[in-house]
């Protein structure tokens, strides 16, 4: 009989406690007067800076919490702060972020989206960040062995993200009509963003390679907040980009010109056509296109759909590196990919990756790194960047 009423009263206290915690969260969020939540399949980081930058710019304060390759929160002055995890990767962090920036007395909270269960997209959003502006944007195929095993699958996940009785920002077109039966059910207002809105010379400035439909976007959620763009563009170019943006690396060895382009953030095959077509698009002729597959363990169906594109595609070469070589391996001779275009380099020292790679390409030649920023992609990125910039000190 004890033991029972021990039971009840810490099944109260528990009660009791949650209640309290909600409340001040509650609390917390209400102290923030505005919060942008963003998500999407791919530039969710890179809209996120972007949009941060730009409000800065028009002097709120404002906070930046980025998933991305590496989770970062961005302080009002423009600095930043790794987020320390002691385990994986919990929604439950939001609301320590929630709670940090409601302590700093910021104007603007922005915080891209870390669930990738449906059923935590929505949590997040209409239980803990209850945002006053939505962003979505794009949906495209990609971790289908969470929220697929269609795209029609991940667009509900994704939308399950749109906020109620507020404003949502997106620049995916495809799913238009169905994110706006969802969003008139919620009372929210969809607004689109227009890429073509942004010139050649709006792309001028930036450090990296910026598509035209993230600077849209960042730029319409400005000016509905008052910040024009004049103002915010240029901060924007000043920012510091996410580390899984595309950037060239250039590199000279042993005769040989090589430009090495970080696509490994794009890593559906949608994604990685687009950088592909605007890539060969600005080469010059006669160049050497390699595609840097980098695979990890766990994502054996991305690289499934990774392979079956490059099969479809005209280059020169294929370098294989991370884990489950022989898998991929496999997987390209299935497609027909001739074997004398496959260098199959593995899980080496990122030293060793980078020799053999420099072994395996021509006189001028372009390798674009695809696939997964882990198992070592991150690294070998950081190694060609390294001498990238010794060259150019």
């Amino acid at each position: 009989m004890l033991s029972f009423y021990i039971i009840v009263s810490l099944t109260i206290l528990l009660i009791i406690y949650g209640a309290i915690e909600y409340q001040l969260h509650q609390k917390n969020l209400k102290s923030i007067p505005i919060r942008i939540h963003i998500n999407g399949t791919r530039g969710k980081s890179s809209v996120t800076r972007l949009i941060g930058a730009g409000l800065r710019a028009g002097g709120l304060k404002t906070i930046t919490k980025v998933t991305g390759t590496f989770p970062r929160i961005i302080l009002a002055d423009g600095s930043e702060a790794i987020v320390h995890r002691k385990e994986q990767a919990n929604i439950l962090e939001q609301l320590d972020i929630i709670k940090f920036c409601s302590k700093q007395q910021a104007d603007v909270l922005i915080i891209e989206c870390m669930a990738l269960q449906p059923i935590y997209q929505k949590i997040t959003e209409h239980q803990m960040i209850k945002a006053d502006i939505g962003v979505i944007t794009n949906i495209r195929l990609d971790h289908l062995d969470v929220m697929g095993p269609t795209l029609d699958d991940v667009a509900k996940a994704i939308c399950g993200t749109i906020p109620k009785k507020s404003k949502l920002y997106t620049s995916e077109d495809r799913y238009l009509g169905f994110m706006q039966k969802i969003a008139k059910k919620r009372k929210t207002k969809i607004h689109n963003s227009d890429p073509k809105t942004i010139t050649n010379d709006d792309l001028k400035g930036f450090s990296y390679i910026e598509h035209k439909d993230n600077i849209a976007l960042a730029l319409d959620i400005c000016t509905e907040l008052g910040v024009d763009r004049g103002t915010a563009l240029p901060e924007m170019k000043r920012s510091k980009p996410d580390e899984g943006v595309l950037r060239r690396f250039t590199v000279n060895e042993n005769g040989k010109r090589i430009h090495f382009y970080n696509a490994l953030a794009a890593n559906d095959p949608e994604s990685t056509i687009m950088i592909w077509d605007a890539i060969r698009n600005q080469s010059e002729e006669n160049e050497h296109f390699m595609f840097l597959l980098n695979t990890r363990q766990d994502r054996q169906d991305r690289a499934i759909r990774l392979v079956d594109m490059m099969s479809q595609l005209d280059y020169g070469s294929i370098g294989l590196v991370g884990e489950s070589l022989d898998m991929v391996v496999a997987m390209c001779e299935k497609k027909d990919i001739p074997t004398t275009k496959i260098h199959a380099i593995g899980a080496k020292t990122t030293v060793e990756q980078y020799h053999d790679l420099c072994e395996a390409s021509l006189s001028n030649t372009t390798i674009i790194a695809i696939g997964n920023m882990g198992a070592g992609g991150a690294e070998l990125s950081e190694y060609f960047e390294n001498l990238h910039n010794s060259l150019n000190t």
